[in-house]
């Protein structure tokens, strides 16, 4: 990842992390998918990273969602 970029979230479960990613887009914070799951198993995590600006008000969106 580039400079300035955080890491929010983590899960095996791709859904689960596009669902996390999607809720903190639609809050208006930038957020993208670095899938590390390995082809063809799908073992790996799939992670969220954000602006590091962000942190604080993505936390707090996820906990209040119960992502």
């Amino acid at each position: 990842m580039t400079k300035g970029w955080v890491k929010i979230y983590s899960s095996s479960d791709f859904f689960k992390s596009e669902i996390v990613r999607q809720v903190l887009i639609d809050h208006e914070i930038d957020a993208v998918i670095l899938d590390k799951q390995g082809f063809p198993y799908k073992l790996g995590d799939v992670e969220v990273y954000i602006h590091e600006a962000n942190f604080q008000k993505a936390i707090e969106i996820i906990i209040s969602n119960e992502l």
